[in-house]
């Protein structure tokens, strides 16, 4: 027999058959303990999850953020406690302790896979088929680095574990179109086909052939059978996907939820509902292990971590960290805007966008087919495709919420700067995206053209009002609406320097240049001055100009105004804009072309619009809709003259 390869030495049959006990022992007893959690599926997927990780997988077990690591997401996150289970016995970072506390506050092992949190958890997943689109934006961006850098730099596959709820859920289709289309054929999907959801069987809500539809997008698409159980049959599966070129590859598996137990396997309770002790009992009667919590044996486990340590060994070539943005050198490549100059922001950062592509390693910008309508294309630029993968003009299709995962997947792998466009009303359709890099501090830059009813004809479909407001709603969302050319200069360095992901929320119509840019930094500044101001104006993105305009008609009458250009509330928060802001000794307006609600903890009176818009040209559908500097200055007057700066008034 011709010896093994280091890369593929296996653990005896009996040492195998030992782990995948200790995996469905754990995925019963951690659930169990925590009196929460979903154990049958991952009792389910033991098999599958120990020939990954212990036959398959490059990985380094002792150092989680090697660079050309295998990826692996397990996107339907409920079954977390198989990712915990098998990264404990590979020595990925979590030890006994870690199980005992599933699901409990402060531990290492949340309900759902949090990424930056656990060791060996690659993207936060939960949302069903958001993790199968972040590893979409994975295996794109290992192509990319290594059509750029070449194998010896980036070689490595992007794995799956999903479930019949990621392939319901619409960002599944969007998703795995997109990778079809660009054959990323280092992507390897496994489909955990058990049949079940929370509701019963699959087949109440549902009745699509999945191989039919991944085959149709272009996939490579393999019926596995009736091998859950067959620890070689996976293994060969699994390393003939990864040899699959030319398209990405989906295995179709057959499961039985909460295998082996002699009550529930195969019933939808499983699903969600932990197992009673006595269940528990009877379920590692069948298996033949003792009825113990947390049963694992110290020389299996040790065994299993030798294992994998020594495969690494093998495999890990040295590597060093993907170069970064060079901020300084960012700075010195933005172009200059004159004075009063009227440019629309979205114009403005597509300037700034291919005046610093050469100091931004790994830039990948792209939109859901209005890449010239936000603000993202780079003149010049190849576009990213199966023919050239070095492109950096990313075509996603009308494909927002795909679009948003993968941009989230992107930044999680490493080594790009990912920037994705579509129209601020278009925000919801990427909302879980965006709330899961927030949750993850995915440095994820999304860009928001077309940002209030200054869009226009278009009408109240498409003019936002609310959409600005529930961004700033989402904790570790950095949120930038900059005024003009040069704020949104300062806004693209912001967000390339930012731990975590960017909102870049800009206009479709010209707005005059008329700050410094230097508000941006701290969040909010003076941008006109007055020595002793009678009321101040505080405004964002267009508006700023507006408020400019008040303060001139205000100074008509004798009364001073001092006017604030506030792009981004949460840096203010951070720094020390919003204590000077909230001083109580001066009236305060402010204005935005959107929803005043919140408004009210920065000013005493707001100008906004508290209704959808309509049907005009954009000048018209601001006055009509109150935006306007007559209106702010009316505002001013009305609370300068005698009501109480320390009451809040809406105007």
């Amino acid at each position: 027999m011709t010896p093994r390869p280091a890369e593929e030495a296996r653990l005896s049959p009996a040492l195998d058959a030992d782990a995948v006990r200790i995996i469905r022992g754990l995925a019963m007893d951690a659930p169990l303990a925590a009196k929460s959690g979903h154990q049958g599926t991952a009792m389910a997927l033991a098999p599958l999850a120990h020939v990954l990780w212990s036959r398959v997988l490059r990985i380094d077990p002792t150092d989680a953020s090697w660079r050309d690591r295998d990826r692996v997401v397990l996107s339907n996150g409920h079954a977390s406690v198989l990712q915990y289970a098998v990264n404990f016995l590979s020595g990925q970072g979590l030890e006994m302790d870690d199980l005992r506390a599933f699901r409990q506050w402060g531990s290492r092992t949340p309900g759902h896979p949090e990424a930056r949190h656990t060791p060996g958890v690659e993207v936060t997943t939960g949302p069903l088929g958001q993790g199968l689109a972040n590893a979409v934006g994975m295996a794109i961006a290992e192509r990319h680095l290594r059509a750029t850098h070449g194998a010896d730099a980036c070689d490595h596959h992007t794995w799956v574990i999903a479930g019949d709820g990621c392939l319901m859920e619409g960002i599944s289709h969007e998703a795995a179109s997109l990778a079809g289309h660009l054959g990323l054929e280092r992507l390897v999907v496994v489909f955990d086909d058990n049949g079940i959801t929370i509701d019963g069987r699959t087949s109440l809500a549902c009745s699509d052939d999945v191989a039919a539809r991944f085959g149709s997008y272009g996939w490579h698409v393999v019926r596995l059978g009736d091998v859950a159980e067959d620890l070689d049959a996976l293994e060969r599966a699994l390393r003939e996907a990864r040899a699959h070129a030319g398209s990405p590859s989906l295995l179709v598996l057959p499961t039985r939820v909460a295998t082996p137990s002699p009550d529930w396997t195969d019933r939808h309770e499983a699903h969600g509902n932990p197992f009673t002790a006595a269940h528990v009992t009877a379920t590692k009667r069948a298996m033949g292990v003792p009825d113990e919590p947390f049963w694992a044996p110290t020389p299996v486990v040790d065994q299993c971590r030798r294992h994998a340590r020594a495969r690494a060994a093998t495999l890990r070539r040295p590597t060093s960290p993907w170069p970064r943005p060079d901020i300084a050198a960012v700075r010195a490549a933005l172009p200059r805007f004159d004075d009063g100059a009227a440019i629309p922001t979205r114009v403005a950062l597509a300037a700034c966008l291919e005046a610093t592509r050469g100091a931004v390693p790994g830039l990948l910008a792209g939109s859901a087919d209005l890449t010239g309508n936000t603000g993202v294309r780079m003149a010049g630029t190849t576009a990213h495709d199966r023919a050239t993968p070095s492109g950096t003009q990313v075509y996603y299709g009308t494909r927002e919420h795909a679009m948003g995962a993968a941009i989230v997947g992107m930044a999680h792998h490493g080594g790009v700067v990912p920037v994705a466009g579509t129209f601020l009303v278009f925000s919801d359709y990427l909302r879980p995206a965006l709330r899961l890099a927030a949750l993850s501090r995915a440095a994820a830059i999304f860009v928001f053209s077309h940002d209030s009813v200054g869009v226009g004809e278009d009408g109240p479909t498409h003019q936002p009002v609310e959409h600005l407001m529930s961004l700033r709603l989402i904790p570790g969302l950095q949120v930038i609406r900059p005024a003009d050319a040069r704020e949104t200069a300062e806004a693209w360095l912001a967000a390339l320097a930012h731990d975590g992901p960017t909102a870049l929320v800009l206009t479709r119509q010209p707005v005059p240049v008329c700050t410094d840019g230097a508000a941006v930094g701290p969040g909010a500044a003076v941008v006109r001055a007055a020595p002793r101001p009678a009321v101040r104006l505080i405004a964002t993105g267009s508006e700023v100009h507006v408020a400019l305009a008040a303060a001139d008609a205000l100074g008509a009458d004798g009364l001073t105004a001092e006017v604030v250009s506030m792009p981004s509330w949460d840096r203010a928060e951070r720094g020390t804009a919003a204590a000077n802001l909230r001083r109580g000794d001066v009236p305060t307006v402010s204005v935005e072309a959107g929803v005043t609600l919140g408004w009210e903890r920065w000013a005493h009176a707001q100008v906004g619009i508290d209704r959808f818009g309509a049907s005009a040209p954009g000048p018209e559908a601001m006055a009509r809709l109150g935006v306007t500097a007559e209106a702010v200055a009316d505002a001013a007057r009305r609370i300068a003259g005698g009501a109480s700066a320390a009451r809040p008034h809406r105007a």
